[in-house]
């Protein structure tokens, strides 16, 4: 069995690169995220703004429980995605990310990430406008997906030089969150691990979002995600380890059983 990294032991479930990393970021009325807020963790706020992010990058050298998957190495993903917070007993503050909608072109990854974390994922055709591996310049970024009847996605353009974000920045907030929660079934939820290095950020020009995309996202999303982004960059990104699930205990977290961890039963449908 692979692990993480030295601080904590934790099991790796996926090793890969994260690179040429778009972020779009839109404002949104917070109380329309509460829903889709998972249990024991509250929404993370930059400067009293609920934000949500379409984000599309390359998936480089992807390695599942150590393994490499025949023709699932290297892939393209878009997302959207919005933030969280767990604040723990002892003082700790873990930033998350939760997953509203990931679209990737290949079929094991969705399962396998449906299966695991019941992330919600759903298999389309992809195509991108990318460098082949990390790059110092990668210029004009698209990636696209085949939806609502043509090719939809996200754009934009790395501009200036790269540097890691200012602490207190817009980029920094969206960087900097080294969690994943997911919503499950029953109403629990599982947390897991996102080793990665800062990342380095380029500001973003021309930032694009196509009108396919956000008719898929739909209510409550697509109203926010017609309007300008408060933000938008471009991350270098870097190889990332993420480590299999844990099921948060507790009432709060729709579990009754202390400390379990389980894998969920059934993939949500997509």
């Amino acid at each position: 069995m692979t692990k993480a990294s030295e601080e904590n032991g934790e099991s790796v479930f996926l090793r890969a690169e994260w690179r040429c990393i778009v972020m779009l970021n839109y404002e949104i009325d917070a109380g329309l995220l509460q829903p889709f807020v998972p249990a024991g963790t509250s929404l993370d706020l930059w400067q009293g703004r609920a934000l949500v992010s379409v984000v599309g990058f390359r998936f480089l050298r992807t390695r599942v429980a150590g393994i490499p998957v025949p023709l699932h190495g290297s892939f393209d993903e878009v997302n959207l995605r919005f933030y969280v917070r767990r604040d723990l007993p002892d003082g700790e503050v873990r930033r998350g990310v939760v997953f509203v909608r990931e679209l990737v072109a290949r079929p094991a990854i969705a399962l396998v990430a449906r299966w695991w974390y019941n992330e919600p994922y759903r298999v389309v055709r992809m195509r991108s406008v990318a460098p082949a591996a990390h790059s110092d310049a990668p210029g004009r970024l698209i990636y696209e997906a085949r939806v609502a009847g043509g090719w939809h996605g996200v754009a934009a353009t790395a501009v200036g030089t790269a540097a890691v974000p200012a602490a207190g920045s817009a980029a920094a907030f969206i960087a900097n969150h080294y969690w994943g929660y997911t919503r499950q079934r029953d109403g629990g939820t599982v947390e897991y691990a996102v080793h990665q290095p800062a990342w380095r950020t380029w500001n973003a020009a021309e930032p694009r979002l196509g009108a396919g995309l956000r008719e898929l996202y739909g209510v409550p999303f697509n109203r926010a995600l017609a309007a300008t982004p408060v933000s938008a960059f471009i991350a270098d990104g870097s190889a990332v380890t993420v480590s299999r699930p844990r099921r948060l205990a507790g009432r709060d977290a729709g579990d009754s059983a202390a400390g379990a961890v389980e894998r969920p039963r059934r993939a949500a449908p997509t």
